[in-house]
């Protein structure tokens, strides 16, 4: 076990590009929009967890690929005098501050922390600096549906135990904003409402329409309803 773990030695790494790069990659409707929401909520949930956070979009990274970018920024805030380092991107919005502050005290306990994405790769990666392989991680196939058991592999071969959170879905595709929505359906975020108001646009209009002709004639029958009942 990692002796004298103190929360201050801990810092989070957002990785995360603006919201005209990731448009680069990821073409969405309303994607600078989303996008520019997604940042916001993952710097939303890393100030929630009391715990000093890094932003490093495209602007700070160094590297000529993702891996080497990904690594680099790993290493920047470690050269800043942190112990441990957990990284998060601003694609999976059901992230929650609970999850990192257990990434945090898992890591004390001498554990590497993954946190799967459903599509193979992952949305969180902590580290403690004595478990930083540079070399090997730069090589790891990136991008991949296999990134998630090669990093797993390649830390249980250096005896580190790899401790593996729960699974989430991370944004791809606009076909994705559907999926992630029902897992964020008993949110009342800003995020929820975003990624409401892009995948049903209309639908929103006519119940806001909805809402505020029945007030204005003050109908004794008016329904609060969710407007979930139009999403399947």
């Amino acid at each position: 076990m990692l002796e004298h773990c103190k929360i201050h030695t801990t810092a989070i790494l957002i990785f995360a590009n603006s919201s005209k790069e990731e448009l680069k990659y990821k073409p969405m409707p309303k994607g600078r929009v989303l996008f520019h929401g997604l940042t916001e909520h993952a710097l939303k949930i890393a100030g929630k967890t009391g715990l000093p956070y890094f932003l490093i979009s495209e602007k700070e990274q160094i590297g000529s690929g993702f891996g080497e970018r990904f690594v680099n920024a790993f290493s920047s805030i470690f050269k800043m005098g942190f112990d441990k380092v957990i990284a998060i991107g601003n694609d999976t919005p059901q992230l929650r501050a609970s999850d990192i502050v257990r990434a945090s005290g898992l890591i004390c306990a001498g554990n590497a922390v993954l946190g799967p994405s459903m599509d193979g790769g992952f949305y969180l990666i902590g580290l403690h600096k004595c478990q930083l392989d540079t070399m090997a991680l730069k090589e790891l196939p990136w991008k991949s549906n296999t990134l998630t058991n090669t990093i797993r592999a390649l830390f249980e071969a250096s005896n580190v135990h790899v401790w593996q959170l729960r699974a989430l879905l991370d944004l791809d595709t606009h076909a994705d904003l559907k999926r992630i929505l029902k897992g964020l359906k008993n949110s009342a975020g800003k995020i929820f409402r975003l990624i409401l108001t892009l995948i049903t646009p209309v639908i929103e209009i006519i119940v806001q329409a909805y809402i505020s002709l029945s007030l204005k004639f003050k109908s004794t029958y008016f329904n609060k309803g969710s407007p979930f009942s139009f999403i399947n």
